[in-house]
């Protein structure tokens, strides 16, 4: 909660802050109490299963999936336990058995019937449960190497200063890897490809899928595993030891970070967590409002990846609150610039308090700054101060991102960018990530982001008024953002989701979903008919 505060425009803080910790117990415990298709195909990766079928698909997808139509439980009977059945009455190790199941040569139907003998669920659950106590054991000992390691190497200088890997492919992505840690940045983004399910959903909504796609006339075999997405587990691995061997020659340690895609978010934290990637950034805000996903798929997907993330020590990553205009949309009149980020204020604390409400430190919780379309409004640089003074009053030690324009941005953001940098940053304080996009003079652009943050902390021990005061456009700006944000959370309250994303588009004529309709992925979350939790050393 935020402290005690002497600027008036601040006195709502608490209340939001209130009402946003109420509606993530309410949707949080709903979220706990589902399991997703990508939950299973999660739970599948932590028993062992990798790779791909002999089809090409992601392996433990095409198992979920072969299983998933025909379980006499449905989905919320979970995987596991049938899972871990058919594995002792076959005598098989996971990987084989999952290429069974996506074949079609076992059907988990017969072992989710041996598990009403109380006996074979007995040995069953043992079975499961030794599986994903290796897995734990594996996380635990990642968790424990990077706490070593950085009293090893030391920890990197604050304000830590990240920049993602532009090249797709993992043999090109590990030497830009190599060249961007010795330019000196302390984070290394990389973006993960989407899933095949996110992939499907959005070609039959009819909406463009970005999928990733090999070199022309090559096949991304396991013999050459160079040709690997620069996202997937294989190359972060790679990628991994990579950062892990510049840090060991400048003395301090590397981060890697992933951004994950919509319906990957399951999957995309235990590989965080068995391949030591520090940093994730997983947005439940974003993927429903600005990815189209079903809330009561997203807010499972994310309550279920968190229990990975705080038990690997990983940081998560959460967005400075997505652009709203439903509103606008039924109402024909344009908002104001405070009001639409008033209304991302209000995910974002929504997002926030959500991972609070699983466990995740204040200190593993990373805030985006101010939503980046503000640089493009009129007095830019006043809209952002009033923006970062808020967030540091409202998220009171958590980390600060600062995100740099992406290079098709306009040319007054993109130019003014490092100058809004400097003359904000020292309200963040020293738990602060500098992002910058890809520039093809790396020590350049590092050294450029030293220099912001040299100014900054400068003007931050000579600065009076205090940091809290606000004044002129500043001050306009905050008092319309928090009226906003209070305004939406109440919204929420009330309407739920119908408050930010409008009423749901009517059904087509075939009587299915609309194309392009906002709930992807909405048919594959149920709440869980088994009471056994694999994962309940977790807690």
């Amino acid at each position: 909660m935020p402290g005690r505060r002497s600027d008036s425009l601040l006195d709502g803080l608490d209340r939001l802050s209130a009402a946003a910790a109420s509606l993530a117990g309410a949707w949080g415990a709903r979220a706990r109490a589902s399991t997703t298709l990508g939950q299973e195909r999660a739970m599948l990766r932590l028993f062992g299963v990798t790779g791909l079928d002999r089809s090409g698909r992601p392996l433990a997808g095409a198992a979920v999936d072969r299983w998933a139509a025909s379980a006499a439980d449905g989905l919320g009977g979970g995987i596991a336990l049938s899972f871990a059945m058919a594995l002792l009455e076959y005598d098989l190790e996971p990987q084989q058995l999952a290429m069974d199941v996506a074949s079609g040569a076992v059907d988990l139907a017969l072992e989710t019937g041996l598990l009403l003998e109380p006996d074979r669920r007995a040995v069953a659950e043992a079975e499961a449960s030794r599986l994903a106590g290796a897995a734990i054991e594996r996380i635990d000992a990642d968790r424990v190497a990077r706490r070593e390691l950085i009293d090893l190497l030391g920890e990197a200088r604050r304000p830590w200063l990240g920049t993602t890997l532009a090249e797709p492919e993992l043999g090109g992505a590990l030497d830009e890897a190599v060249r961007l840690a010795s330019a000196g940045f302390d984070v290394l983004r990389v973006e993960v490809p989407i899933g095949r399910e996110f992939a499907s959903r959005l070609h039959d909504a009819g909406l463009e899928a970005p999928e990733w796609r090999p070199p022309e006339g090559k096949y991304p075999g396991f013999d050459d595993e160079t040709l690997a997405p620069a996202g997937s587990q294989r190359a972060l691995s790679r990628l991994r030891r990579v950062a892990d061997g510049v840090a060991a020659e400048r003395r301090g340690y590397v981060r890697v970070a992933t951004a994950i895609p919509p319906l990957g978010v399951p999957e995309g934290a235990v590989v965080a967590a068995f391949e030591r990637v520090d940093l994730v950034e997983a947005d439940p805000m974003a993927e429903i409002v600005a990815g189209g996903v079903s809330p009561d798929r997203a807010l499972a997907d994310h309550g279920f990846a968190r229990r990975l993330h705080r038990r690997a020590g990983t940081l998560v990553s959460i967005g400075p609150g997505p652009l709203v205009v439903a509103p606008e949309l039924a109402l024909g009149v344009p908002a104001d610039a405070p009001t639409r980020a008033g209304r991302a204020l209000a995910l974002q604390l929504l997002g926030v308090a959500m991972a609070r409400a699983d466990g995740l430190a204040a200190d593993h919780v990373v805030v985006g700054a101010y939503p980046a379309w503000l640089a493009d409004e009129s007095s830019a640089a006043a809209r952002i101060l009033a923006e970062v003074t808020i967030r540091q009053a409202l998220f009171a030690g958590h980390p600060m991102r600062f995100d740099e324009p992406t290079a098709d941005a306009a040319g007054s953001a993109a130019d003014a960018w490092p100058f809004i940098l400097s003359a904000v940053l020292g309200r963040a304080g020293d738990g602060t990530l500098i992002m910058r996009r890809p520039h093809a003079d790396a020590r350049r652009a590092q050294a450029e982001g030293r220099a912001a943050a040299a100014v900054a902390a400068d003007l931050a021990t000579a600065a009076t008024p205090p940091p809290g005061a606000l004044a002129g456009v500043a001050a306009d700006h905050a008092r319309a953002v928090l009226a906003a944000a209070a305004l939406t959370l109440d919204g929420l309250a009330e309407l739920g989701w119908r408050a930010v994303l409008g009423e749901p588009p009517p059904p087509s004529m075939t009587g299915g979903p609309p194309r392009g309709a906002r709930s992807l992925g909405g048919d594959a979350v149920a709440e869980r008919t088994e009471a056994f939790d694999p994962l309940a050393a977790l807690g």
